[in-house]
């Protein structure tokens, strides 16, 4: 067996009516000849657009044929025997040049009923934000079926969500259930559950190019929508220089933020998972063992397997990242 190492992936970029250019403007990707290029997939177990590692003695190899072979050596011994070969989360960057559709995601047992699926929880943290960008979570007041059906109805659905702006560095956590959408001018790094199940219920009618508006899924999110009612969506959170903050912690999936300026270690000697780093700002190196330092700049993600417990992070210049996995 090959000695497993930090794996790097093939970005999978996804044309959108509501995309733009800041993936490659302020990510430095480069999407070829898309016009709105809306989501850029960096680590993903979606069948059809699963991830390929770029370095490495594996390069080429899918991320899925990987964790067949070396099972929990990448993912953990309780992540496999729960999720097999299927990799259990998707990390994308969402450029959202205009607003995208007001959805809902399924929760696990009605994505399990409808679509033999996995539900999708998700999380966003805003990695650059127009002056005024805005986005939609959850709504602004006690609700119900009725109410919300007769809002739709008469095409006042804003008038009960909860519009909040935001800025860059925001979180917002969006468990299965809850009504969202991201607005114009927001750059988001997500981290879901891997499905690719989405209930739109409004898309401000717009068109394609052939004149088509996109299909709404009405009666499916009207049996998606968690329609409970939160004084606060926006999760609050303190940065700590040369410091790990959890700001995330659910069954599918932890989060930390790391705000660094200075060399910094980590042991994932607790963990029985893979860890995620995703750059979110800045530039520098993670070294592990005695081999050759691997490169991370801003919109690029690294998949450390199981079976390393040690790395060291060592930064070329102010950096954020946010650390992902699954606690057991």
């Amino acid at each position: 067996m090959i000695e497993l190492y930090p794996f790097r992936f093939k970005t999978i970029f996804k044309e959108k009516i509501w995309g733009g250019e800041k993936i490659k403007t302020v990510l430095g990707k480069n999407y070829g000849s898309y016009r709105n290029c809306g989501e850029a997939w960096e680590i993903s177990g979606v069948a059809g657009d699963t991830s390929e590692i770029t370095n490495g003695t594996l390069r080429g190899k899918l991320l899925t044929d990987l964790i067949s072979v070396y099972r929990d050596q990448i993912v953990g011994n309780a992540v496999f025997e729960k999720f097999g070969c299927k990799f259990p989360l998707l990390v994308k960057f969402i450029d959202a040049n205009d607003d995208l559709s007001i959805q809902v995601h399924p929760g696990d047992e009605l994505a399990l009923k409808t679509h033999n699926s996995l539900g999708k929880t998700e999380m966003w943290y805003v990695v650059q934000a127009d002056e005024g960008a805005s986005l939609i979570s959850g709504f602004n007041r006690d609700m119900d079926a009725n109410t919300y059906t007769s809002h739709l109805n008469s095409g006042s659905l804003p008038e009960i969500l909860n519009q909040e702006t935001a800025k860059k560095g925001d979180v917002f956590f969006l468990p299965a259930g809850r009504i969202h959408t991201i607005g114009k001018g927001l750059l988001i790094a997500e981290i879901q559950q891997t499905s690719d199940i989405t209930y739109r219920i409004y898309d401000y009618d717009r068109v394609d190019d052939d004149g088509n508006k996109r299909e709404l899924h009405t009666e499916d999110a009207l049996t998606a929508i968690n329609f409970n009612y939160y004084p606060n969506y926006k999760t609050k959170y303190s940065v700590k220089r040369n410091d790990v903050i959890k700001v995330v912690s659910c069954p599918y999936f932890t989060t930390n933020i790391i705000d660094g300026s200075k060399k910094l270690s980590r042991n994932y000697g607790r963990l029985d998972s893979f860890v995620i780093l995703i750059c979110v700002e800045g530039e520098l190196y993670v070294l592990w063992k005695r081999h050759q330092p691997i490169y991370l700049k801003i919109g690029e993600c690294l998949l450390i397997p199981n079976v390393i417990k040690e790395i060291t992070i060592r930064p070329i210049q102010k950096f954020k990242l946010l650390e992902s996995y699954i606690e057991n």
